[in-house]
């Protein structure tokens, strides 16, 4: 298989090329969320979030991560203030 053929083949398979891009930079806790999960079957995670690591990629999910100001955080919170009393689910 011809190296442009083979790396369209690959493309395809990935979630971040398959998908809509802006998942992967969302504003949004669940989104991101939903972003990290579609790269769990990823075939390239691993290499993905070493290459982001290095970079010190500013935002977004890379290899399963969320990347905020360059570092890896767990969880990505909601923007504005927390509630002052929880909300019964």
């Amino acid at each position: 298989m011809a190296p442009i053929t083979r790396a369209r083949e690959v493309n395809k398979v990935l979630p971040c090329r398959a998908g809509d891009p802006d998942l992967w930079f969302a504003e949004s806790p669940n989104q991101l969320e939903q972003a990290k999960a579609l790269c769990a079957s990823c075939p390239i995670r691993k290499g993905c979030l070493t290459a982001a690591m290095d970079r010190r990629e500013p935002w977004g999910v890379w290899g399963g991560e969320i990347f905020e100001q360059g570092v890896v955080i767990a969880r990505k919170r909601p923007r504005g203030r927390p509630r002052k009393i929880a909300v019964p689910a």
